[in-house]
């Protein structure tokens, strides 16, 4: 297990455990970290101005490069590449940077390591991110699973917002369309995330497109896990399993929806490659499921 803190995320504006459909994210034994600055809102697909800066998350020394295969796709460039740093306590694992860095350098926390890449392994509403798992000092780094469960420090005073469902869209792109609520309690003070019905935990994940998500701050054992009035999954300790459930925007099927931590602004994105809505339209998402 590693605990990340305030001294590791403080130059992420947003980062999520599970919103992954990958293995390495399974039970969250890994975390992306995102580094636009601002309203991520604002940002998205196509974005010319989407930031490429890849500022190391931990200091160490450099101990291996390497350039991997990435699923096609036509938005994607044709490599992803995999920078490992030895940090002392744990092998660092970092995945998404077209790295600016080599075996023997040493990096301090926020120095470059290359450049973001639009990786193949992003579904297309994915952010350009740093994707970043630990694992013990004599294991293999290059195999994509083994990774540690990593957990969130307490300093971090991660602020649950309630949502009932309404927003107005601020944001869209070809995939997605993002909501000006809920609003964020304490912009650029402290993370906050969308939270469950009464206020029983953190939600995390892509619901319901990616299999699981996680649950932060809830209680104990397993639990059912509610949304917007209705039951979207259980929680066996912070890991959730989606149920059978659709996520409706103005009654019109979408995707799901895309949850995180963020601290500058939070606002729902819907994940609907398959449906339009415009800038300014009030929309009211809805659950459906089996109970």
């Amino acid at each position: 297990m590693v605990t990340v803190g305030p001294a590791l995320l403080e130059r992420f504006p947003r980062f999520s455990l599970y919103n992954s459909p990958y293995a390495a994210h399974d039970e969250g034994c890994a975390i992306d970290l995102y580094p636009h600055r601002g309203d991520w809102r604002k940002s998205g697909d196509g974005d010319e101005d989407r930031e490429t800066a890849a500022p190391s998350p931990v200091a160490g020394e450099v101990v291996a490069t390497r350039t991997v295969s990435a699923p096609p796709k036509d938005y994607a460039v044709e490599h992803d590449h995999l920078v490992v740093v030895d940090t002392g306590d744990h092998l660092a694992r970092i995945l998404h940077v077209d790295p600016a860095v080599d075996p023997g350098d040493e990096v301090a926390v926020g120095d470059s390591l290359g450049e973001l890449v639009r990786s193949g392994f992003f579904a297309p509403w994915v952010d350009n991110h740093i994707h970043l798992g630990f694992r013990s000092r004599d294991a293999d780094p290059y195999r994509a699973s083994g990774s540690l469960p990593v957990e969130l420090d307490p300093a971090l005073d991660l602020a649950g917002v309630a949502w009932d469902g309404r927003g107005t869209v601020v944001a869209t792109g070809d995939t997605y369309a993002v909501l000006d609520a809920p609003d964020h309690p304490a912009p650029g003070d402290r993370f906050a995330g969308i939270a469950a019905d009464s206020g029983a935990g953190i939600l995390d994940g892509g619901v319901p497109h990616y299999d699981g998500g996680g649950l932060f701050g809830g209680a104990e054992g397993t639990t059912a896990v509610s949304l917007v009035g209705r039951r979207v999954g259980a929680a066996d300790g912070r890991t959730v399993t989606w149920g059978d459930v659709t996520v409706r925007a103005n009654g019109t099927p979408i995707t799901g929806l895309s949850l995180f931590f963020a601290r500058e602004a939070l606002g729902a994105k819907l994940v609907c490659p398959d449906a339009a809505f415009e800038v300014g339209e009030r929309v009211e998402v809805a659950v459906e499921s089996e109970r």
